[in-house]
């Protein structure tokens, strides 16, 4: 039976939007399959790892059988990619065997049945619906996710919290070191919702989200979120747990702060940390009116200085940063200049944008 007869980049594209998330060892094998959907000219493509479900459609099926099967996702997108890029594709089922074919190159890939394929039942009701553009979200994510904690014992911080309330949607990230915000507004109203999207879901939606101003639609549930854009359903379970109370972690009133080159803080800090170790990432920051001196030190005893002048006149603070934790920051926004605010040597720091409510970025000091 003829499934798909189409061009090679049109059935590569669903391929690669599915194929993200599949994981090359599983306990159940068949999770290292995806299972495509054929109804007449109508294709599905659907991948799964049980916490995380994509699917995605292509107009790209031949004649009008109804079927279904599952096929090795990493083999058959390879073989895609190998193929020439002009060539026309065709794909064929039988004797649970999925035949790839284009000019003289065909390949026989084994089938597991469509009826052992574990997909993710969708929520009975969502609590909340969320329109934004696409480049919107995107954004949104983009400035936090870095402070995302990997495999931290705190399953729930290794994640991402999403806020919508009032008519903003809020984003916020931690590791327990750092912590990022950043809030776009909407001309939607909601009622309070709170959930923690897990981290790999957050990865994948950074890729396969665009610049673009299309619409994607946000559906949250008690413990799932949904997203619908362009021709990609995403289904994710949602971390439980109860996220730190971050209005509490970010500082206020801090009297000591300047503002300086975005480029220029990265570009220093960027040569210091060429003196940092794998395992002790500290640089030293010394301010006094007028100056910033940054400085690092390793076990060989070696050391690198960069002298800044800036615009201040506060009290002299003596502090030190995980360089990573700044480097982070300053390569993710886009600004010309950030303002930095500082307590004393064993506070917070807070790095945000001038003239800009809408982000916060909070870094713990460290011993150096």
């Amino acid at each position: 039976m003829q499934l798909v007869k189409t061009q090679r980049d049109t059935l590569l594209r669903p391929l690669q939007i599915v194929s993200g998330i599949v994981e090359r060892r599983h306990t159940l094998p068949i999770l290292a399959n995806i299972l495509i959907r054929k109804d007449g000219e109508k294709v599905s493509f659907l991948s799964t790892d049980i916490e995380v479900q994509i699917t995605t459609h292509a107009d790209v099926g031949s004649g009008s059988d109804v079927t279904a099967t599952t096929v090795a996702a990493r083999k058959f997108l390879d073989i895609l990619r190998a193929l020439p890029d002009t060539g026309e594709v065709t794909v064929t089922l039988a004797n649970k065997r999925l035949t790839v074919q284009s000019g003289k190159s065909r390949f026989a890939l084994q089938t597991l049945a469509a009826e052992e394929f574990p997909t993710v039942a969708q929520a009975d009701q969502y609590n909340a619906n969320v329109t934004l553009p696409q480049k919107t979200l995107k954004h949104l994510f983009n400035m936090v996710h870095f402070s995302m904690a990997q495999q931290d014992i705190r399953y729930y911080l290794n994640g991402l919290l999403l806020v919508v309330e009032g008519k903003n949607v809020i984003a916020v990230a931690t590791d327990g070191h750092r912590l990022a915000f950043c809030q776009v507004a909407t001309e939607q109203e909601f009622p309070r919702q709170e959930v923690i999207i897990p981290r790999k879901t957050i990865l994948e939606l950074q890729r396969l989200l665009e610049e673009s101003d299309e619409p994607v639609q946000l559906d949250i549930a008690n413990n799932q979120v949904k997203l619908t854009f362009a021709d990609i359903e995403l289904i994710s379970k949602l971390v439980e747990g109860k996220f730190p109370d971050y209005t509490r972690v970010v500082p206020k009133g801090y009297k000591n702060n300047f503002t300086i080159s975005r480029d220029q803080l990265l570009r220093s800090l960027q040569r210091a940390a060429i003196m940092t170790s794998d395992k002790f990432k500290g640089v030293r920051w010394v301010i006094a009116p007028g100056s910033l001196k940054i400085s690092s030190t390793n076990a060989d005893q070696e050391e690198a200085v960069e002298e800044l002048e800036i615009d201040y006149g506060g009290d002299s603070v003596d502090i030190g940063f995980n360089v990573t934790y700044l480097l982070d920051v300053l390569n993710n926004l886009k600004g010309d200049y950030v303002n930095v605010a500082l307590g004393d040597t064993n506070s917070s720091a807070l790095i945000t944008i001038p003239d800009n409510a809408d982000f916060k970025y909070v870094v713990m000091p460290m011993r150096i």
